[in-house]
């Protein structure tokens, strides 16, 4: 499965792996080494814990470079305005709450939900994928229903 994501979202994965291959093992390995110098290492809880953050570090660096892997990077200038897209820019207006909001759909290592970023992989942007101005959009919610007018889209 792809992992869309813009230049700046792929350019932040790769600085999320630099700075997990450098500084971050580094300071696993150091940890290790401080560890086993203690002694026994039968009974060192020091040196299980490091071993088992080392282990941790390893699967998350796994795990993003297979992400990077699989990463396409999405250009919006490609993308139309007709109708919500993967990065769109949608000013909704939120029934139940009685307010308008704007969210711009990212990728998942965009989120960033106090400044408006959801991703369009979540409940609220995949339902509002493939919608015109002027739709209504009913989206099931923890909290029950929400019913989102599209004002406009960026």
């Amino acid at each position: 499965m792809k992992n869309y994501t813009t230049r700046s979202g792929y350019q932040k994965m790769i600085d999320e792996l630099h700075n997990l291959t450098t500084v971050e093992y580094k300071n696993a390995i150091e940890m290790l080494q401080e560890a086993r110098d203690k002694g026994d290492l039968s009974e060192n809880a020091e040196y299980e814990a490091a071993k088992d953050y080392h282990a941790k570090l390893m699967n998350k660096i796994t795990a993003l470079k297979e992400k990077i892997r699989k990463s396409e990077i999405i250009n919006q200038a490609h993308l139309s305005t007709d109708a919500v897209n993967m990065l769109s820019t949608v000013e909704i207006k939120n029934h139940k709450l009685n307010k308008t909001q704007i969210w711009k759909l990212v990728s998942e290592n965009e989120i960033d939900t106090q400044n408006g970023k959801i991703s369009f992989n979540s409940p609220i942007g995949s339902a509002l994928i493939g919608h015109k101005v002027g739709e209504i959009v009913e989206v099931s919610v923890p909290s029950g229903t929400m019913k989102l007018e599209i004002l406009s889209i960026k």
